[in-house]
């Protein structure tokens, strides 16, 4: 029998289905009471579900990245779908088929990787095709560009979401660079590729989406810059000359700029036209993902509006039924 994928959960219907624990809580209501709120998911979504009157042991009886046995029932909450549970079991993770719960792109991850090296082994700089090839013929790294994710909760958050959100920007760089002849198309292609290179070891995506010691601790603008650094230096085996140090200076700063504030990270404010390029391309392609992402997956056909975004601070319109009347003048 198939799974009951969490995409085709609809409100009212009851389950008895297994989902993974990618977070947990015991919470209090506001007569004081226990209550166990956790965040379900399987490889098409995510959904919260709910255990009214629950106690510690519960709590403690298992982990996030376990995997639950849920009984209980579907109930539109708020505009959001929830699962109000009464009974739960863990699952022995030798009887899961992980690939049903870890998320995934759709897109498939061999031709985005093709795209990927069209994009870089193309370009006319030589000290940055060169540098280019230098990262792709290191088989570990290729294979961890190919499947961390660009994010754990907000965009591209799926194994091989990085490499989908690094392309998807290659292809807006390449068609937007023609529009400004002064800017360094070269450059500008190279930073999108490196721009994001440290979340390779930022995050951890095994199983639940998290992030690594090395994340906690140092994050990967600064784990980008140092596998940069590391890179740069096995250039003149290939083009048999230094690196030139402007060239260098300024894929860093496109690194630690990326971010375009210092409210959001950025060790730098973007100080190049292609910093500043790689910035709004970086921002447009993750917040178009963001609205896409909730518009299509809201499963509120009452409202026009898709429920409250708190990273984004509003509501998305998704456009009036059909056979709505239209609002008067």
């Amino acid at each position: 029998m198939a799974r009951r994928a969490i995409q085709l959960l609809t409100d009212g219907e009851s389950i008895d289905e297994t989902y993974m624990v990618t977070d947990k809580q015991l919470r209090t209501n506001r007569t004081g009471n226990f209550y166990l709120q956790v965040e379900l998911r399987d490889r098409t979504g995510h959904i919260i579900g709910r255990l009214w009157n629950a106690n510690e042991p519960q709590f403690r009886s298992f982990s996030e990245g376990d995997f639950l046995r849920i009984k209980g029932k579907v109930q539109l909450f708020q505009g959001s779908l929830q699962v109000l549970f009464t009974q739960f079991e863990r699952v022995d993770p030798n009887k899961i088929a992980l690939e049903e719960f870890v998320p995934r792109v759709e897109q498939d991850i061999g031709k985005l990787y093709d795209r990927l090296k069209q994009h870089l082994l193309k370009l006319g700089d030589p000290h940055l095709r060169a540098l280019a090839e230098c990262f792709f013929i290191d088989d570990p790294f290729v294979t961890a560009f190919c499947s961390a994710p660009a994010g754990i909760r907000n965009h591209h958050a799926y194994i091989g979401g990085l490499l989908e959100h690094v392309v998807t920007m290659l292809d807006a760089a390449s068609a937007l660079a023609p529009l400004y002849p002064e800017l360094n198309r070269d450059l500008l292609l190279m930073g999108v590729f490196l721009h994001d290179i440290g979340k390779v070891r930022e995050l951890s995506y095994d199983k639940v989406l998290g992030y690594t010691d090395e994340g906690q601790l140092v994050g990967h603008i600064d784990i980008g810059v140092e596998m940069l650094n590391e890179k740069v230096a096995k250039v003149p085996d290939l083009t048999g000359e230094p690196f030139p140090r402007e060239l260098f200076l300024r894929l860093k700063h496109m690194i630690v700029s990326h971010h375009g504030s210092y409210e959001f990270g950025s060790p730098r404010l973007p100080q190049t036209p292609e910093a500043i390029a790689l910035t709004h391309l970086d921002n447009l392609d993750a917040k178009l993902h963001v609205f896409l992402r909730d518009i299509r997956e809201d499963k509120n056909t009452t409202s026009a509006w898709t429920p409250y975004n708190q990273s984004l601070q509003r509501r998305l319109f998704k456009g009036l039924r059909e056979g709505s009347e239209p609002v008067a003048d």
